[in-house]
């Protein structure tokens, strides 16, 4: 099965500062299942997580700080880009949660992102 569309296909401009771009958002937290030898609760950039926090994992195309609105996350309000993956690569986004039920609620899902143009 792909894993969607290709970047080419799947990126468009809507003005000069945001781009939509459909993406294969899954989720994590911050346990070990998720995220192995990193579940100290420090992200890529140093950011120290706390309870109540939003935020998205993304491959190195995408600065930390890059805000994007995620359909169905955040109440669809901008969240940062704060961590990495080895996995994320490409069309691929992970959202973060603070527990491992709600990170398995949210699954795996195809979606529109806009990504704010830096």
């Amino acid at each position: 099965m792909a894993d969607g569309p290709t970047q080419v296909e799947s990126e468009k401009t809507l003005d000069d500062s945001w781009r939509v771009i459909r993406m294969r958002v899954t989720a994590y937290c911050p346990c070990s299942k998720c995220c192995g030898e990193y579940s100290d609760g420090i992200t890529a950039c140093n950011y120290r997580i706390q309870n109540g926090d939003r935020f998205v994992a993304a491959d190195k195309r995408y600065p930390f700080g890059t805000g994007m609105v995620i359909p169905g996350y955040n109440d669809s309000k901008p969240v940062e880009v704060k961590d990495r993956g080895g996995a994320i690569q490409n069309n691929k986004l992970d959202v973060f949660f603070n527990t491992h039920q709600e990170a398995l609620v949210w699954g795996v899902q195809y979606l529109d992102v806009l990504v704010k143009v830096q």
